[in-house]
């Protein structure tokens, strides 16, 4: 099937939609968010209730009924304004993308609403103090008690882990079974002994809320397990297969506020008598930034759109999630250099810029595990 560029009207007006409220709720405040490391409960929920949540939850079980593309239309406008309100969108779909991809009618019609209707937040509950991107490395145990599951662990670096309704948890029977003895689950998070632990103090990102979630001894039904009790590996890459483009359009908005920021900036600022636009230097710089904002931006498209066309290639969505990431942290210190002393003050956004594009290389597979997915391709290994 030819690879379609061309935007729909419906697709149009929600950019418009989501540039329009990020303009206005999300780019005045988000200086204030990450200085007082603040979770935007009061902006997201006029967020949730614009229509620019639950993206890609299907329209009978409450959701818009959207398309990973359309989702990540918003994700660059809102990542435009702030990274951290990006993410905290992203990762309320991410909760609930395994319910997406494995879920029963049942499981679907039971948790889904929450978030459509009641406004709760899911959270996804993979990576652990020992096991970020090696997801089959994980610790936390699952054991089989009469009808129920009990779940005992600690999760790291949880997005949205301390305001979730909800979680989606991956745990193992046997750590010596590597990836075929991870099993996923959702937990309610008012669980007996689901417990919020420490919150991280970030870099970056502040308006995010990252945190512990500990399971003690968590009793959880057997209709909660997503799947089969096997399946939860593939459960987990699907997952990131959906999820990657994300982080990529979240990377193309970053990238194209450092590039409107520095170009504002050169314009205006002097030196040798001559604004800075006019050195090639800066433009050089000016001109890589547009480079890759345009490449970042196709990459991304290219990879939702095959998300949305059923062909779930975790290679594009690598190169989409590694190119994208890169560029991001690339592009916003060169922009801290292009505002010279000032970029490296909080009076310019620029800084702040930089910040929170480094979790990019991190979060949802890191960008070497990116290249490892994309070489062990090349190679005939994957």
């Amino acid at each position: 099937m030819p690879y379609d560029l061309s935007l729909t009207e419906e697709q149009t007006a929600l950019i418009t939609t989501a540039r329009d409220f990020t303009k206005k709720e999300i780019t005045p405040v988000a200086a204030h968010y990450d200085e007082h490391d603040e979770f935007p409960k009061d902006i997201l929920r006029r967020a949730f209730e614009t229509g620019l949540m639950n993206v890609e939850v299907p329209e009978a079980y409450g959701g818009l009924g959207g398309s990973c593309l359309d989702h990540c239309l918003i994700q660059e406008e809102v990542a435009y304004g702030c990274l951290g309100f990006n993410t905290s969108l992203a990762a309320n779909m991410l909760g609930a993308m395994p319910v997406l991809v494995a879920g029963t009618d049942e499981q679907k019609k039971e948790w889904l609403p929450r978030l459509t209707e009641g406004g709760e937040y899911a959270a996804y509950c993979c990576s652990e103090p020992d096991a970020g991107s090696d997801v089959a490395g994980l610790s936390t145990r699952v054991k089989k008690d009469g009808g129920d599951y009990v779940i005992t662990g600690q999760k790291r670096w949880i997005t949205n882990g301390g305001v979730a309704g909800w979680y989606t948890v991956l745990a193992t029977f046997d750590r010596g079974l590597k990836h075929k003895g991870i099993a996923a689950f959702i937990v309610d998070a008012k669980s007996p002994g689901v417990k919020v632990g420490r919150k991280e103090n970030k870099m970056g990102q502040r308006a995010s809320n990252t945190c512990d979630v500990l399971f003690e001894e968590v009793r959880v039904p057997a209709r909660n397990l997503l799947g089969t009790e096997d399946g939860g590996f593939k459960v987990a890459m699907k997952t990131f297969d959906r999820s990657r483009p994300w982080i990529a359009a979240g990377a193309a908005g970053v990238i194209r506020r450092a590039l409107d920021e520095s170009r504002a900036y050169a314009l205006e600022r002097k030196t040798f008598g001559v604004p800075i636009a006019q050195h090639q230097a800066i433009q050089f710089i000016l001109a890589e930034m547009a480079i890759a904002y345009e490449t970042t931006r196709l990459l991304t498209h290219k990879a939702a759109w095959l998300v949305d066309q059923g062909d779930l290639s975790s290679i594009v969505s690598s190169y989409a999630k590694a190119y994208g990431a890169d560029a991001a942290m690339r592009v916003t210190t060169d922009a801290v250099q292009v505002f010279g002393g000032y970029g490296y003050t909080k009076e310019y956004p620029v800084e702040k810029l930089m910040r929170d594009a480094k979790l990019l290389q991190i979060y949802e597979g890191t960008s070497q595990i990116q290249r490892m997915v994309i070489a062990k391709n090349l190679l005939g290994r994957g």
